[in-house]
C-alpha cells in the first residue's frame, strides 16, 4: 500500500497511540496494529481496527483525565 500523504511504501507495525477526546481527556490505546509509512511516518488503520478503536473510546471512564487501554485487535 502507498501512503496517502507522500506516496511512500506503508508497512505493517504495532504501536501505542494517544487519542485526545476533549480539552482534558486523553486515552492511550496500546499495541495497535497499523500501517506506517517508511518515508514520512504517516499511519493508517484498517476498517476493523478503526471499529475497535471507536468502541474502546466509547467505553472509557468519562471522569478520567488519562486512561490507558488495550484492545484485542
Amino acid at each position: 500500500m502507498r501512503c496517502h500523504a507522500c506516496g511512500g511504501l506503508m508497512h505493517e507495525t504495532r504501536s501505542d497511540m494517544p487519542f485526545k477526546l476533549d480539552r482534558s481527556r486523553i486515552v492511550i490505546i496500546k499495541d495497535l496494529p497499523m500501517l506506517q509509512c517508511d518515508e514520512c511516518g504517516e499511519h493508517a488503520f484498517s476498517d476493523p481496527v478503526m471499529e475497535k478503536i471507536e468502541a474502546a473510546l466509547k467505553n472509557v471512564d468519562q471522569s478520567a483525565e488519562l486512561e490507558v487501554v488495550r484492545i484485542a485487535a
